[in-house]
């Protein structure tokens, strides 16, 4: 067997060593393919991000160049940004805070009201009198009437009263005056001339003379007890002997001085509740309606009357105004001014506190709507508030818009004139123009 020299003898098993070979530089070949397209891929991202970057950081020069702000500026815009989105959140709370709010106000409210009546309640009923005085016997009448009705005469005008004889209730006489105080004067003149019997013109004047002297007297102790229960003091004298007038006057039953006491009591407690002017509301809740001791003269409202009385006596002018706005005659000037007007609400609508014949309640109403549609150019015209206020609605077609106020003005007038209201009334016109018109239908 012939050697071949200088050459290696067969593997056994070769054939499969170069397949697993081949198979290895493959999978090595892949992997340097797949390597160099990572490599390839994270080189993109790293562009991006700097790209990226890069567009930030100009982004913000070109923000701080066109705006002017440095990055504090621009944060506090990023901080707004925020409170705006939570401006949605933040209404939410405060609404239901609110509500809250207003459920616990509305009960403390109602406390402070019920507290102040309370303070405000005296202990009277309204009073009712009746200038009447009784006789002894029909001879007693002759002898008060006189000779040729001398005696009555002399006796109608030391007194200013009417003296009225009605044949149903002969044991009686009636006196009549619009003035409560004259009223007074002569039926307790009436009353001591009948006690002395000496029934004659000369001894009439002497005892009514006397009578006026002793109802001043009284009328200043009343003044000064009504001070003394409200706790007000350093008044003037003269001021004080008008408070005391309150004595014998009455508003639908209510006694005024008794009123007065009441409104300041409740005005009080108001105001210590809350925190307003105590002294303030005393003496303006006692004073709110010493107008209506003036009647004597015919022009302006028991209000006007009593800031008339004010000014004179120089008050301080939250006092004035407390006077002025207790029936809302002009805005409300402060919150004691407000307060005293509540508590004269409170005084004179609670129950049993006053009292108003109902026919005579529905004829003013009445007469106050009829004299309103009286003119022309009225359509309509309610009387609301107890006749407070009258709401007017005209014809649009009969009046313009710069004729509205004399209308109004000769309404109020003739109210003024021909009604006798309580207060001042507020005359509301309304005029409405209205224009309609209908589509055409145009057939199909």
């Amino acid at each position: 067997m012939q050697r071949t020299f200088g050459s290696k003898p067969p593997t056994p098993g070769g054939s499969s060593s170069n397949t697993d070979s081949t198979e290895l530089a493959k999978r090595e070949g892949v992997l340097e393919e797949r390597e160099r397209q990572i490599a390839e891929k994270q080189k993109l991202v790293d562009d991006k991000l700097e790209q990226l970057d890069k567009t930030r950081k100009d982004l913000l020069e070109k923000l701080e160049k066109s705006s002017k702000m440095d990055a504090d500026e621009a944060k506090k815009i990023l901080l707004e940004n925020l409170d705006r989105e939570l401006a949605a959140e933040i209404s939410k709370k405060v609404r239901e805070a609110e509500d809250e709010i207003k459920l616990q106000a509305d009960e403390k409210a109602k406390q402070i009201l019920a507290d102040a009546m309370i303070h405000g309640v005296t202990d009277y009923i309204s009073e009712f009198t009746t200038s009447r005085v009784k006789l002894a016997d029909e001879e007693m009448k002759g002898r008060i009437i006189g000779k040729e009705g001398r005696n009555v005469r002399t006796f109608e005008q030391a007194t200013g009263v009417d003296v009225v004889m009605d044949d149903e209730i002969p044991d009686s006489l009636v006196l009549s005056s619009f003035d409560p105080i004259r009223r007074e004067i002569a039926r307790v003149s009436l009353e001591r001339l009948i006690e002395d019997g000496r029934i004659q013109p000369q001894r009439i004047e002497e005892i009514v003379e006397k009578t006026k002297e002793d109802i001043e007297r009284i009328m200043l102790a009343a003044g000064e007890k009504l001070c003394a229960d409200v706790g007000v003091f350093n008044l003037p004298a003269d001021l004080i002997a008008l408070m005391g007038r309150f004595k014998y006057r009455y508003s639908f039953g209510q006694n005024l001085i008794q009123h007065s006491q009441e409104v300041a009591q409740i005005s009080m407690a108001l105001a210590q509740m809350i925190g307003a002017d105590v002294n303030v509301v005393r003496v303006g809740g006692v004073l709110h309606d010493i107008g209506k001791i003036i009647t004597e003269e015919d022009e302006g409202t028991h209000v006007d009357k009593g800031v008339q009385i004010a000014k004179k006596f120089e008050l301080p002018e939250k006092v004035i105004n407390c006077i002025a706005e207790h029936h809302e005659d002009k805005p409300f000037s402060s919150v004691e001014s407000i307060i005293v007007a509540i508590a004269d609400s409170i005084s004179g609508g609670r129950s049993g506190a006053r009292h108003e014949n109902v026919q005579d309640y529905i004829k003013r109403m009445v007469d106050i709507e009829k004299i309103a549609t009286s003119f022309e150019q009225v359509e309509r015209a309610f009387a609301v508030q107890a006749g407070r206020e009258v709401r007017v609605i005209v014809i649009p077609e009969k009046i313009s818009d710069e004729e509205l106020p004399k209308l109004v003005h000769d309404i109020a007038v003739r109210i003024s004139k021909e009604v006798m209201v309580p207060g001042a009334v507020k005359i509301t016109a309304i005029r409405e123009v209205r224009a309609t018109e209908s589509t055409i239908t145009t057939p199909s």
